[in-house]
């Protein structure tokens, strides 16, 4: 990741590396990073960040990562699984510090590459990692694996699970509904239709009577209408594909002021919710029946 000018930053590697050496080679690097006593180092630990990346979405994911860091100066596992690779794990840890008025607020960046059997046993690995009593989000990137061995193991050990199904080839919103009885869920997806949520519920309580035609990008326009199915109480017409999501209101085209927030700013948002997301949930079962 590409470090901005004013950060400090201890790094490591380490190839074919036990869980330990990890451990070790962290402790380290956060003495390192200690500041002096005119220049204290804070470290700021709300949540452990887990991060299941496989390789095609890494150059993705460490963009994303850099816009959070110090929105987020916490502890983040990225996993990145390489079954065709040989067994065993590669590291490369970091500790940034970001300057904060007098102090700096430091965070530790821990990405494994898991070769051969390791991939296959994310929660071994990921475990004694966590930070002690803090929650733990998982961010799946790509396609998911609903009932899948890795999948499961490291739904149990997060609190929270972040997924964007605008990346997924098929919208397999049935088995994610089937999930919520085991953990608290959020889509990106979910998160950018906000605006569009926002401008309909101005049209409250005449749009309960309105034609409605929506069009856009499958997984947001689908989350959408689920909403609007639930909230309305009727069965919406099958939304048509288009590049960005618009919205026709008794044949009349909603205009909607531009409002665009980065990777990093949606997932920012879903670090900060602790709770469950009653809203998101009816739509997704909305979603899910269609």
């Amino acid at each position: 990741m590409a470090p901005k000018h004013d950060v400090t930053i201890e790094d490591w590697t380490g190839k074919n590396v036990s869980l330990g050496a990890v451990e070790d080679a962290l402790a380290e690097l956060r003495a390192a990073s200690a500041g002096d006593e005119s220049h204290p180092q804070q470290r700021t630990s709300v949540m452990t960040h887990v991060a299941w990346v496989p390789p095609e979405w890494l150059d993705a994911a460490e963009r994303t990562l850099e816009g959070l860091a110090e929105r987020h100066p916490s502890r983040t596992v990225i996993l990145v699984p390489r079954p065709a690779a040989k067994t065993g794990i590669d590291a490369d840890l970091s500790v940034r510090c970001y300057p904060l008025a007098d102090r700096s607020v430091c965070g530790e960046v821990i990405e494994l590459s898991l070769g051969g059997d390791r991939a296959q046993a994310p929660a071994s690995v990921v475990l004694p990692l966590l930070v002690a009593d803090l929650p733990v989000f998982l961010r799946w990137r790509g396609e998911p694996e609903p009932g899948g061995e890795r999948w499961l193991q490291l739904l149990d050990v997060a609190d929270r699970l972040i997924v964007d199904s605008g990346e997924w080839h098929e919208l397999r919103y049935a088995e994610l509904v089937d999930d919520l009885e085991r953990i608290a869920v959020s889509d990106l997806a979910w998160a950018r239709t906000r605006p569009w949520r926002v401008e309909l519920a101005s049209h409250w309580p005449e749009i309960r009577e309105q034609e409605l035609e929506l069009r856009g990008p499958r997984a947001e326009a689908s989350l959408l209408r689920g909403w609007l199915s639930a909230r309305l109480g009727r069965t919406l017409p099958v939304v048509k594909r288009a590049e960005t999501l618009a919205v026709r209101l008794d044949g009349d085209e909603l205009v909607l002021k531009a409002v665009e927030l980065s990777p990093s700013a949606l997932l920012s948002a879903e670090l900060d919710r602790l709770g469950r997301d009653p809203i998101y949930e009816e739509a997704l079962h909305a979603a899910a029946r269609a």
